[in-house]
């Protein structure tokens, strides 16, 4: 007994620096101490909590806690020493190792176990996806006689149902709360109805949603949200829309998501009015539309074949205190490109050139190829010569669909633009520079041109 005291003393008398670096210890460990050192007294519980909570190594932690117990008969630990092994061994999934410390607390009944223990626990469980485990340390919460809380409750139902199999034992839980006196809340509800509507199951999260409003429980706006997302991924968006309607008139503020939401569902839904009159109700009921709001309803009219009806949207944006980002160019070039707007599609590149958004390739293609289509070859050349000198190269096919035009129309000049004579060993690159510059002269001629003709 004698030896194996001086071992614990020395251990616990070294410095917490000292100790982090070693790996175990044994009856054959390396002393921390010189040799020459002498024990001291019994050292104190909130030291032993230190130096175990230093511990990288969970085993090693345990092991000092052993020889705190056993060296001195009269040791106590303290309960932040237990929460403090309890954890670092959960964490490192020493799941056996920390239950029997658990039941090793549980049998001396001179500590006060706080909840805060047992939400950890849940937690580590959560994290290490065994929802089993994290369920019945629900009742070993009871096993403590402790009243389980809320929070609690909510961790669980988190962790169960993030697993489609769990879902069941997560509604039976939530479903005998009462009986251990824990009383749901408005999260409980919302983490069950998002659950249920991502599984397709909407009447029960319909149902659930009911019951708050009878048991006095007052939905939030996500709750609202919850289900409005329900209905919309179920393609009933009326009833979304009536659900709104609702949630306005019982003095609610919806969030941006919620208006998301319920935009991007009338949009693929083709309801382009309500969703535009949605829209512009935002701002009176409280919530200014953002970004997201207007690019939903111009890609929504866009893809209608509305450009006309996307760009009044993308007009009233300043006004609403929104600027346009490069999305909604983008959506809307693509969007007059497609119904033969080049025209107005060009006025609206250079904008978005002149406001610092750089097009994306394909922005560019769309319509270089539309204008060559409809024969505004200098147009074309135009829009290729500003690309160009935005840094960004273009396509294989832009190219050709401008060069096949410009050799179509006006061929007998192809000679004079490519100063290198063709042979089989020209390289392409040095044609490529003087039909360049050709592009460019043209597309400078056609600017000119234009703005001699406005003045006229």
């Amino acid at each position: 007994m004698p030896s194996f005291l001086s071992h614990f003393n020395k251990i616990v008398n070294c410095s917490v620096r000292t100790l982090k670096p070693v790996k175990s210890f044994h009856s054959s460990s390396i002393l921390l101490l010189d040799h020459n050192q002498q024990p001291t007294g019994v050292p104190s519980p909130s030291r032993i909590q230190k130096l175990i909570a230093s511990q990288s190594d969970p085993l090693v932690a345990k092991e000092i806690f052993d020889l705190a117990s056993n060296a001195h008969p009269g040791f106590r630990h303290s309960y932040a020493t237990y929460q403090t092994l309890i954890l670092k061994l959960g964490r490192c999934r020493h799941f056996s190792l920390m239950n029997s410390l658990l039941s090793r607390l549980k049998s001396d009944r001179g500590y006060t176990v706080t909840p805060s223990l047992f939400t950890h626990i849940i937690r580590i469980y959560g994290d290490a996806n065994v929802p089993d485990k994290a369920l019945k340390t629900f009742y070993t919460i009871l096993e403590f006689n402790i009243k389980p809380h809320t929070k609690q409750l909510n961790v669980i139902l988190e962790i169960l149902v993030s697993q489609r199999t769990h879902l069941r034992p997560a509604f039976d839980l939530f479903k005998s709360a009462h009986r251990y006196d824990v009383s749901p809340n408005v999260e409980s509800y919302n983490i069950l109805m998002r659950a249920f509507c991502s599984n397709g199951d909407l009447s029960i999260a319909y149902t659930l949603f009911n019951q708050m409003l009878k048991r006095d429980v007052i939905p939030n706006v996500e709750s609202y949200r919850i289900l409005m997302q329900g209905l919309c991924r179920k393609s009933q968006v009326n009833r979304a829309v009536e659900l709104l309607d609702d949630m306005l008139n019982k003095g609610f503020v919806p969030d941006s998501l919620t208006y998301t939401t319920v935009l991007n569902s009338l949009c693929r839904k083709k309801k382009l009015r309500e969703a535009y009159k949605l829209l512009c109700r935002m701002k009176v009921k409280g919530c200014n539309p953002d970004i997201i709001h207007y690019n939903t309803v111009i890609l929504g009219f866009c893809r209608e074949n509305r450009a006309h009806d996307a760009c009044k949207v993308f007009e009233d944006m300043p006004a609403n205190g929104c600027l346009p980002n490069l999305v909604s160019y983008r959506t809307l070039v693509g969007g007059l490109c497609s119904q033969g707007l080049y025209s107005e599609a060009k006025s609206y590149l250079d904008l978005m050139s002149l406001k610092g958004f750089c097009p994306h390739v394909s922005v560019w293609h769309v319509l270089i190829n539309g204008l060559c289509n409809v024969g505004k070859i200098e147009d074309a050349c135009a829009v290729l010569e500003g690309m160009l000198k935005s840094g960004e190269a273009p396509h294989f096919d832009t190219w050709m669909d401008v060069v096949s035009r410009v050799c179509e129309v006006e061929s007998e000049k192809l000679e004079d633009v490519l100063k290198v004579e063709i042979e089989a060993n020209t390289r392409i690159v040095d044609a490529g520079v003087d039909l360049e510059e050709y592009l460019f002269r043209k597309g400078r001629v056609n600017v000119k041109y234009n703005s001699r003709r406005e003045k006229v």
